[in-house]
């Protein structure tokens, strides 16, 4: 870790530990994989102007959420089957989060449980919810996350159907993995992860665990998730899990402002505008790009995040000047968790907040509330005139 600059630091470290067919799946999109470059090419694209002879001698990106200060704008985004790169993931990247200070949202498809969140982090642990078609667990998954101690559930909503994801389908890549001969072989270049695999065996879904039965093996639990990942997502469901959920309700996966207008009149209380890292439509808009219209939309009367193609400290404030309040990240701290554990998920929590507190003195912000449009590359005349204003 002492060696490990930036984030792509921790991408090659990850994959020199992974099976090209785990890799992949941790790196993929869907379809010709636009998508992934369209996320990390919105942010190179944004033009920020910098602002001189401001004091930036002391800086602060401590960022208000939902009532409580965290100490720098981003969380870490739900990612499913981290305990496939390195047994226990999950647990380790609430601990990293929980010491950063920053939120840290449970994939639905976890290999660690809510109940463990709620031991570890239950003011850092967020819970995202896949809409079951067995309603009873969508019901009793809210239930035990409040009862965890959770204050906040995220709804995603962007997966209606399973998406062309197809370097996994060339892997051979299914759950629980059934590798092929070529993928076996492949496996042992990396012995670090072969042992792992070896002593433990396929990680399970703890979440779901109790629905398939108190004996039910990895693939048994897996094939109930299957079963139910399928579910019909209707604007009911947001009705009725914010009518069981007391708590901070946040729809993820909003793309389109009339959308966002009708989460908030459900009285959703953010957003976390979202493509799904560009893994479920290949030739969507990155989210940078739909955030200033949501922005515009609904900015004032509920939380606007975002989430997708966070690389750098940078990318944060640009998305903060366009309109967000927080974001998310998943590949990087995926990366560094795959590679070093909780050292490596805090390796890359420390590499956004470092370059953060640098990006802040370069164009002249000491706050995050200082940050706005008004440090964007100006279109027009008329943007320029409103920028001096």
């Amino acid at each position: 870790m002492n060696e490990v600059v930036n984030i792509d630091d921790l991408r090659k470290l990850a994959k020199k530990r992974l099976p090209k067919a785990a890799y992949d799946f941790i790196e993929g999109g869907t379809d010709d994989e636009i998508g992934l470059i369209t996320n990390e090419q919105a942010f190179r694209h944004a033009r920020i102007v910098p602002r001189y002879l401001i004091d930036v001698s002391v800086r602060d990106q401590s960022a208000m959420l939902f009532g409580r200060t965290y100490s720098t704008p981003i969380g870490i985004a739900p990612t499913g089957l981290a305990g496939v790169f390195r047994r226990g993931a999950d647990v380790m990247l609430a601990e990293a989060a929980r010491d950063a200070n920053v939120p840290f949202i449970m994939s639905g498809a976890s290999t660690g449980s809510i109940e463990d969140l709620g031991r570890l982090a239950p003011d850092h642990g967020w819970y995202q919810l896949y809409s079951a078609k067995d309603p009873s667990i969508s019901d009793d998954m809210i239930k035990r996350a409040a009862d965890a101690g959770l204050k906040t559930l995220v709804f995603t909503v962007d997966v209606p159907e399973s998406s062309n994801r197809e370097r996994n389908i060339r892997n051979g890549w299914e759950w629980p993995p059934k590798p092929t001969w070529k993928t076996q072989f492949e496996a042992l270049r990396h012995p670090a992860w072969m042992m792992q695999w070896l002593q433990h065996g396929s990680p399970r879904f703890d979440n779901w665990a109790k629905y398939a039965g108190p004996k039910a093996s990895a693939e048994e639990v897996a094939n109930l998730v299957a079963n139910n990942s399928k579910a019909p997502m209707t604007w009911k469901n947001v009705e009725r899990y914010r009518k069981l959920w007391k708590g901070n309700f946040v729809l993820k996966g909003i793309m389109h402002p009339d959308d966002a207008v009708r989460t908030h009149s459900l009285g959703v209380d953010g957003i976390i505008v979202s493509n799904h890292g560009a893994r479920q439509l290949d030739n969507a808009p990155s989210p940078l790009e739909v955030l200033p219209a949501i922005r515009d939309a609904v900015g004032d009367k509920m939380t606007v995040m975002l989430d997708g193609g966070i690389r750098r400290g940078l990318d944060v404030l640009i998305a903060i000047c366009m309109g967000a309040k927080f974001v998310f990240q998943g590949r990087p701290t995926l990366y560094g968790v795959t590679a070093g554990g909780v050292a490596g998920a805090a390796k890359a929590l420390a590499i956004f907040r470092r370059e953060i507190d640098i990006s802040m003195a370069q164009i002249g912000a000491t706050k995050l509330s200082d940050l706005g449009p008004h440090f964007l590359m100006w279109k027009h005349e008329e943007d320029l005139r409103r920028n001096r204003r």
